[in-house]
């Protein structure tokens, strides 16, 4: 069976139990990707209703990282939702219930005891704070742990479409705070909160605790994008591929050279 992003992520958890950095990526693996949710009947309208196991003292719903995996467990067809594992979380949030994620399926099974389910849901809730300050310079970024870059590099490979292209780079304000700067270029219009907040997320995840990283975004025609792209380090997002129209068909009888046949 293919291995998932959870499996490996669960893997690298197990192998190094010491590791916070290690917990934390399993984390946020989980808290990305696609689950799908058994429950005991069909959705109805926007009501669903998790099947609830009593295990090892607590309650617990049970979620699959593949719809096989899912079908494996049960045994027979059965009924389910699929959400990303943060809606899971946030619905599960401060009812005392756990989560059984993959069991018996899957080298990545475990069991989430209800604390940690509200843990995940309270740390991805922490939202970036908004402040203003004037660029005064931006250089080539100096400094970062390889764990933050490689967070960054795989939480924008989630953010398809919703921009271009990020922009790292270290950044000088008027006021002399120096930092580092993510600048956003091409981004989809609303998308803003939800980019800032997987950047947040990447920076909480890759275990820097008083790391800081502030965002930006900007028109590909602003002066501080074009002094970016001369000393930050790219990144490029995924972009949607977009389905090439059918060459159009003329309309019988509109070729004067290939009149329409009747029949």
């Amino acid at each position: 069976m293919t291995e998932t992003p959870l499996d490996t992520a669960h893997a690298a958890m197990e192998a190094a139990p010491d590791s916070d950095s290690a917990r934390l990526r399993f984390y946020e693996r989980l808290a990305d990707s696609e689950m799908f949710l058994l429950l005991t009947r069909e959705i109805e309208g926007d009501r669903i209703e998790p099947e609830i196991f009593d295990l090892s003292d607590h309650r617990f719903v049970l979620i699959f990282d593949r719809e096989d995996r899912l079908s494996q467990f049960v045994g027979r067809p059965a009924p389910y939702a699929a959400l990303s594992g943060r809606a899971v979380t946030a619905m599960l949030a401060g009812q005392g219930i756990g989560l059984g994620v993959n069991l018996e399926v899957a080298p990545s099974s475990i069991l989430l005891p209800p604390e940690a389910v509200d843990w995940l849901s309270e740390t991805l809730g922490h939202g970036p704070a908004e402040t203003e300050a004037q660029v005064s310079e931006v250089s080539a970024p100096k400094g970062l742990p390889e764990v933050l870059l490689g967070a960054l590099d795989t939480k924008l490979a989630t953010a398809g479409g919703f921009a271009r292209h990020a922009w790292l780079a270290g950044v000088t304000y008027a006021d002399g705070l120096r930092s580092h700067l993510l600048a956003f270029t091409g981004t989809l219009p609303g998308a803003e909160d939800a980019l800032a907040r997987a950047v947040n997320e990447a920076l909480v995840f890759s275990g820097i605790d008083a790391g800081a990283l502030d965002v930006l975004f900007l028109r590909d025609s602003d002066e501080l994008a074009a002094r970016l792209a001369r000393v930050a380090l790219r990144f490029d997002l995924p972009q949607p591929e977009i389905a090439e129209a059918p060459p159009a068909r003329p309309a019988p009888g509109s070729d004067p050279d290939r009149p329409p046949i009747l029949r």
